[in-house]
């Protein structure tokens, strides 16, 4: 989906307006991040934001196509100043989360994290439905509590996924670097949401902004939340029959 020079002009502004543009100091910077630097600002990089729209509009197209076949995106982002808004984004197209912190293995040992997700299941279903009260002593339910809130917070976010993502989204995947590690090697592409410090070369589709503002990474997400919206009103799931043949 090409943009025209206003929409560009526009959404450039935006970026300009909630401090998008601000990179790290020179010397944290990495290597290939320098063709997306506008240039140097009294010892901060300046964010070229042309070429983060670029990069933008090719990570929409993304979301978009992913949104038209009806595959799951799996968002992550542990950085304390921007969990609250990548969980609402994710939650805004119903899509799975990590926001407290990646437990290793989430994805290349999905076998095993299932389990888990399967026992914060059943805990749930206990607790709505009285269960727990009629089968466990006060005691035990105080243990039993302990153990469906750690579970909440480790995998509560992607309790509905059944299966490794079809694609990433990570805000700042220096800091969630385990995160882009494991989807490399489950050959999962990233949409990386990062500032200059990051290696480029690990993300398949870098968006090079300010990914410590919240109103920064918020407007990114919201381009590509509504691009995956926009793909999903195409979307026909497919027929029973369908799904029959295509397991077999």
């Amino acid at each position: 989906m090409n943009i025209n020079h206003t929409s560009e002009k526009t959404l450039i502004e935006r970026l300009f307006d909630v401090g998008a543009h601000f990179g790290f100091t020179k010397s944290r910077r990495h290597p290939t991040a320098a063709p997306y630097i506008f240039g140097n600002k009294q010892g901060t990089d300046i964010i070229d934001l042309e070429k983060t729209v670029a990069s933008l509009e090719v990570a929409k197209n993304v979301l978009k196509e992913a949104g038209k076949a009806g595959k799951t995106v799996l968002f992550v982002g542990t950085k304390e100043e921007i969990v609250l808004t990548v969980k609402a984004h994710a939650e805004s197209i119903e899509m799975p989360y990590v926001v407290n912190r990646w437990v290793g293995g989430m994805l290349t040992n999905f076998s095993e994290i299932k389990k888990r997700i399967q026992r914060l299941s059943d805990l749930t279903a206990q607790g709505e439905s009285g269960e727990l009260e009629r089968k466990y002593t006060k005691k035990e339910r105080v243990v039993i509590g302990r153990e469906f809130n750690k579970l909440t917070v480790n995998f509560g976010g992607i309790q509905k996924m059944d299966r490794a993502p079809y694609l990433m989204v990570i805000v700042d995947p220096r800091h969630d670097s385990i995160a882009v590690s494991e989807a490399r090697e489950l050959n999962i592409p990233v949409v990386g949401i990062t500032s200059s410090d990051a290696n480029l070369r690990l993300i398949k589709f870098p968006v090079v902004v300010n990914d410590g503002l919240q109103a920064s990474v918020a407007l990114i997400l919201s381009e590509l939340t509504e691009a995956y919206t926009e793909g999903k009103t195409e979307f026909v799931p497919a027929k029973k029959e369908e799904i029959r043949k295509s397991v077999r």
